[in-house]
């Protein structure tokens, strides 16, 4: 077996090296808008309103155009492909407000999950198809990173080999394709809340999945100093009796990270994975508290629910500056969070509230 390959050219490495430590910055984290039309729908009908592109417009609209310089921990946005082509009530495209705010654009590239056959109702994410100019488009018109997720559950029998291989090796073949692009990967393994797992259960799948994801991204030539990993924190399974704290939780994170994720990787952006906005602030301080491991990598947020749901709450479809409100304060708090400073207050309107969704797709 040849040994043979090259890296990306050194101006490449140098370009997707810069984005990434941009994206992850102290402090600062990723906004991730990215619901694909049906999921939004969801976020919409909680507040009484049709799913309509007009609603949708409007509800983008909110997010972006909050005020500058309290949208400074936020480094990014991850977007839609409708949401990235859209315009503002003023005319002004959507990306060009964002880039206003000194916002990095990125953008979802997979295109859903699919069963595995013979699997016990495991997937494969898809949209490998033509991603090299997809990839190549989005760079044109604007975005510098990109997003693809896979899921894995925690079951008596999974993961199993075929889904850690087959997911891993889908997050290898798609990273190395953005960075053909000139686009930083965002690379997501996300292991599933559902379930009775305990703690330890999750964080021995968790190391697994990362160890098979981290030798497909080798076998791939990716260059790991222009990735993200966007993980799931470790934490018991949603049904699990025994509930742990944000110690626990930190402790059990950074332990599976130290032993899988390497140093090269500039930084860590977790989801939120159906925390309500308090736990996952509070899991994010603690991670960033621990000292028991090694951490040599940024770790800060890639939150969706976690950053938008008393946001949504708030706006109710006719309150602009109430939702901008809740954005904006919990940018502040997971911006405290992600240095490990956040001292507690300031609950939202949903802030307590889960934000779990069964088998959640997006």
């Amino acid at each position: 077996m040849t040994t043979y390959f090259n890296y990306p050219s050194e101006a490449l490495q140098k370009e997707l090296k810069e984005i990434a430590q941009a994206i992850v910055a102290p402090g600062k984290g990723i906004l991730a808008a990215d619901e694909s039309t049906g999921t939004i729908g969801k976020r919409l009908a909680g507040c009484g309103l049709e799913n309509t592109e007009d609603n949708r417009i409007k509800y983008r609209q909110l997010l972006f155009s909050c005020d500058k310089e309290r949208m400074q921990p936020i480094s990014g946005v991850i977007l839609f492909h409708e949401t990235l082509y859209q315009k503002a009530e003023d005319g002004t495209p959507f990306i060009d407000m964002i880039k206003a705010k000194g916002i990095i654009p990125g953008i979802k590239v997979d295109k859903g999950v699919k069963d595995l056959m013979g699997s016990e109702g495991e997937g494969t994410t898809q949209g490998l198809d033509d991603l090299d100019k997809r990839c190549q488009q989005y760079k044109a018109d604007g975005c510098q990173f990109a997003k693809w997720r896979s899921v894995l559950k925690i079951g008596k029998n999974t993961p199993s080999y075929l889904a850690i291989m087959e997911n891993a090796n889908v997050l290898a073949r798609y990273a190395a394709t953005c960075q053909a692009a000139g686009l930083v990967p965002i690379v997501e393994p996300e292991i599933l809340c559902d379930g009775e797992h305990t703690l330890e259960r999750c964080q021995k799948v968790t190391e697994t999945v990362l160890a098979a994801v981290y030798k497909a991204l080798n076998d791939h030539h990716v260059y790991l100093e222009g990735t993200l990993l966007k993980p799931n924190m470790v934490t018991p399974g949603q049904s699990c009796p025994v509930k742990a704290t944000p110690a626990q939780v930190a402790e059990a994170t950074v332990t599976a990270f130290s032993r899988t994720i390497p140093p090269a990787v500039p930084g860590i952006v977790f989801l939120s994975g159906g925390q309500s906005e308090t736990e996952a602030s509070e899991n994010l301080n603690a991670i960033n508290q621990y000292q028991g491991a090694p951490k040599p990598w940024r770790l800060s947020f890639s939150f969706g629910r976690a950053l938008q749901a008393s946001c949504l709450k708030a706006w109710a479809g006719k309150d602009v500056a109430a939702g901008q409100e809740e954005l904006l304060k919990r940018a502040k708090i997971n911006g405290l969070a992600a240095q490990g400073k956040y001292t507690g207050g300031d609950g939202g309107a949903a802030g307590a509230d889960s934000n779990f969704v069964k088998n959640h797709a997006y």
